[in-house]
């Protein structure tokens, strides 16, 4: 049997030993009466995480000789059936760890044993290497993604998720807390493996970093995944007890005061905790968790926009406090019951509150002159208050049944169930100047949205001639009926004007039925995997109880990777992959929003998915003191979807969603972990791509060929000061990038943090300097820019730096196994 699943790091175990094993396993024919069963599971003692495809071998005590042999399942368990009763012993073996041993195994006639949870250690390199830094590897590498250690970047401490993916060396955060992979916002987040259908930021925002044991970068997705998001998958992996028995694990954090004052309406508050209870006996898995975060954010914006109409030429400079109130809450539990070694159940429950509020108080001066004659036309100086309200109830339950068949296939069915609430608001008020209260105009856009969905999976996946077939069918449902209304105000008058060319009911349903199949095995030193989707989807868009708008959609997702070892130091991989980005509500929806004082906000109920074709090749070189890799990836995507802006009135531009043609995205991504020497450890990270779009806007009346170099950096040193006490700094770095109508700046934010551990490591207390400005480095800030042949607009978004933070966390127990806590499935998508 050949081994399927191969450790990037490690590869120090006996590769000849494990071969002669595998030939044993075909040439044993035991000729005495086989009536026994022996069961058993193995284990990654440092990962807590179970190891498929390791090598279990039987042998007789009384000679050495081999009984029966096999190898474990995803689960990690292993059945060695048809036994005479007789004392033996069982050896286990996995590439890239030591092999472990279990004596005095004695059968009876009839018996079924379990020999229990057999732990494997990593080889020697690796432990050297654990040995000299102190510290787990930064990256592991597997053949179609990178498993990233969450711990070791402690500037995200009492963070969320959002803080510690921001490390990764594809990954990047904006100012405006827009995640990119690879350059793109297209990607889907999984947690444990399950896909959210949720927004990227909101789902992160939710998920503490103290609870967070890896993130896994698929960049080339195989075909047992949704075809969802144009960059791949991130995957997030959370924590749970280590061993039988109450683990715990508490966090809080507290802000201190402002070091930079903004002059906002209020000072920003910046505290929270969040706790992990787990609960672990031999048939029971059970965790609860908890959060609350209070996370606003100071800051101001300067704008400077003009728009032309025929000769009538308007500037309005902008100037004023932008700033948000956040705030999150979340209960999550979840429980495994192992029937038998065939038979597992899964459950989930999860409920969240979130609300957050986004102030932007601006002081406008407009002036209108004649671009004929350059006579000044008007002038006027007024205030405008923007005060944005989104608020939004999820709750989701899921449960899974995993049957494992004798022979270690393994049939899964999934269900999840979604049910959430949205609302909000977005109020402009205009007044001649701040305090004042004669009202020039108050307009009023409020959201309330019922969203319910459910999915429904079955996955089926069995052991074929040495390698691994999988296959699945998979059934997803979405509905949003969501009433909006726009309403204005003006002067004295004390009641609202609703304006029903800009109000009423969006009702969309998605349904989306999928099969795949998949076939990947290990044949020497080639591991390949194969596999191809089939989907079929219908979205149906109602707006206002007119003529429903229909959007059927038939595809096939072929995908592919290749993992070939040149030697124990070098490994080349490739992979492809066909992807899909569809269409949220928020871009389907054609009533305008008025976003800003500045801004009608709407999407196109016509908007196409983006399809995208994903190549990439690369090269791993891990060695003694850490790992290297390189990788070029092409992204071709047709369809873009872009926002653009065009003028509705000559203080006003209509911020809209289309497509535009043809877009394309090559680039290298690069990554380095060492450890330099026993007291510094450093981690970098890069990403470097040409992008360009070309094609037309608004029924080809404005074409569109704009491209640039877009370069990216996160750094990460750790210094070990003594055995308790660690110093790290961290940088994050994005140039400038080109989009469909113009630019946006270059962002940077520099960040400190010194940890110091105590109670042998049950306690830490972290220290944290986010945002390191001084007032000398412009960190945290970002400029957006866009033009058009009838207007100009630039902003400069400024947000707080030199923010100071503490962090405490207790720990009754090592935390390191994955926890399957439920999330969002459809509703923070929409949030």
């Amino acid at each position: 049997m050949q081994l399927f699943l191969l450790r990037s790091i490690g590869l120090e175990s006996s590769i000849r030993t494990s071969v002669l094993l595998c030939l044993c396993f075909f040439l044993v024919a035991p000729s005495w009466a086989q009536t026994s069963q022996l069961v058993g599971r193995v284990m990654d003692q440092t990962e807590k995480q179970p190891i498929e495809y390791a090598t279990v071998a039987l042998f007789r005590s009384q000679d050495s000789s081999m009984v029966s042999g096999t190898v474990t399942s995803g689960e990690g368990r292993f059945k060695l059936e048809k036994l005479p009763a007789g004392s033996y012993y069982l050896v286990v073996q996995f590439m890239g760890f030591l092999p472990t041993k279990a004596d005095n195994i004695h059968l009876s006639r009839n018996q079924q044993q379990d020999v229990g949870t057999l732990f494997l250690s990593a080889s020697q390199v690796l432990l050297n290497e654990l040995k000299v830094s102190g510290q787990k590897a930064t990256v592991y590498h597997q053949v179609d993604k990178q498993v990233y250690n969450a711990a070791q970047f402690q500037t995200a401490a009492g963070g969320t998720g959002i803080d510690v993916l921001r490390n990764m060396p594809s990954v990047t955060v904006d100012a405006q807390g827009q995640i990119s992979l690879r350059g793109t916002t297209g990607f889907v987040v999984y947690l444990n493996g399950k896909p959210i259908q949720s927004d990227a930021a909101q789902v992160l925002g939710q998920i503490p970093a103290n609870a967070i044991e890896n993130i896994e970068v698929i960049t080339s997705p195989s075909a047992k995944y949704d075809p969802d998001g144009k960059a791949g998958i991130i995957n997030i992996t959370t924590k749970a007890g280590a061993a039988n028995g109450l683990t715990l694990l508490v966090n809080g954090q507290v802000g201190l005061p402002s070091v930079q004052d903004y002059n906002n309406a209020e000072k920003p508050q910046r505290y929270g905790a969040d706790a992990t209870l787990s609960f672990r006996s031999r048939k029971w898995d059970v965790s609860l968790g908890g959060s609350y975060l209070r996370g606003d954010v100071a800051g101001r914006r300067v704008g400077d926009v003009n728009t032309t109409i025929g000769t009538r030429y308007t500037h309005f400079p902008s100037v004023g406090e932008r700033s948000f109130d956040k705030y999150n809450g979340a209960l999550r539990s979840a429980v495994t019951y192992t029937l038998s070694p065939t038979h597992t159940f899964q459950a989930g429950i999860y409920h969240s509150i979130r609300t957050e509020y986004r102030l932007a108080d601006i002081f406008y001066t407009n002036r209108t002159t004649d671009l004929a004659t350059g006579q000044l036309i008007s002038r006027s100086n007024y205030f405008n208050s923007n005060l944005v309200k989104r608020h939004g109830s999820f709750t989701i339950a899921n449960l899974d049944y995993i049957h494992t068949f004798h022979n270690q296939s393994t049939l899964t069915a999934s269900t999840l169930y979604e049910r959430d609430d949205l609302s909000g608001f977005t109020r402009n008020r205009n007044l001649p100047a701040p305090g004042s209260e004669v009202l020039l105009q108050y307009t009023e856009t409020t959201t309330d949205r019922p969203l319910s969905g459910y999915r429904f999976k079955l996955d089926y996946a069995t052991k074929l001639r040495g390698g691994k077939l999988e296959a699945g069918y998979q059934y997803r449902y979405h509905s949003d009926n969501g009433y909006f209304q726009y309403r204005e105000r003006n002067l004295d008058d004390t009641g609202f004007t609703p304006y029903p060319e800009f109000s009423g009911n969006v009702d969309l349903e998605n349904q989306i039925q999928s099969i795949y199949t998949q076939y990947g095995k290990k044949k020497e030193k080639l591991t390949y995997a194969a596999g191809l989707r089939y989907e079929s989807s219908t979205r149906h868009l109602t707006i206002r109880q007119e003529e429903p708008l229909l959007l059927r959609l038939s595809n096939l997702f072929p995908s592919a990777q290749v993992l070939y070892e040149l030697n124990d130091h070098w490994q080349l991989k490739a992979g492809y992959s066909r992807r899909i980005q569809r269409t949220n509500n928020f871009e389907l929806n054609p009533l305008p929003e008025r976003e800003h004082s500045e801004t009608l906000e709407q999407g196109d109920p016509n908007l196409l998915p983006e399809f995208i074709n994903l190549q990439e090749v690369g090269v791993i070189h891990p060695f003694k003191q850490g790992s290297l890799f390189l990788t070029y990836y092409h992204q071709g995507i047709k369809n873009p979807i872009n926002r653009v802006n065009q003028v509705y009135a000559d203080t006003i531009l209509s911020r809209i969603y289309t497509n535009a043609g043809q877009a394309r995205r090559i680039g290298m991504e690069a990554g380095l972990d060492v450890q330099a020497t026993p007291w510094w450890k450093l981690y970098v990270g890069s990403n470097v791509y040409d992008y360009t779009i070309r094609g037309s806007l608004f029924n080809n009346q404005v074409q569109v060929n704009n491209g640039s170099l877009v370069y990216s950096l996160n750094l990460n040193q750790t210094f070990k000061l003594s055995p308790t006490l660690t110093l790290q700094s961290g940088l994050n770095y994005l140039s400038a990038r080109a989009t469909a109508q113009g630019e946006d700046s270059r962002f940077y934010s520099p960040n400190l943090s010194l940890k110091k551990q105590f109670m042998n490591g049950r306690l830490a207390a972290t220290f944290q300097w986010q945002h390191m400005d001084l007032g000398l480095l412009n960190a945290n800030e970002q400029r957006i820019t866009t033009r058009g042949r009838d207007f100009y607009t630039t902003t400069n978004y400024i947000y707080e730096v030199d923010v100071l933070m503490l962090n405490l966390s207790y720990n009754l127990n090592p935390l390191n196994k994955k926890v399957r806590f439920t999330e969002s499935e459809f509703g923070e998508k929409e949030f």
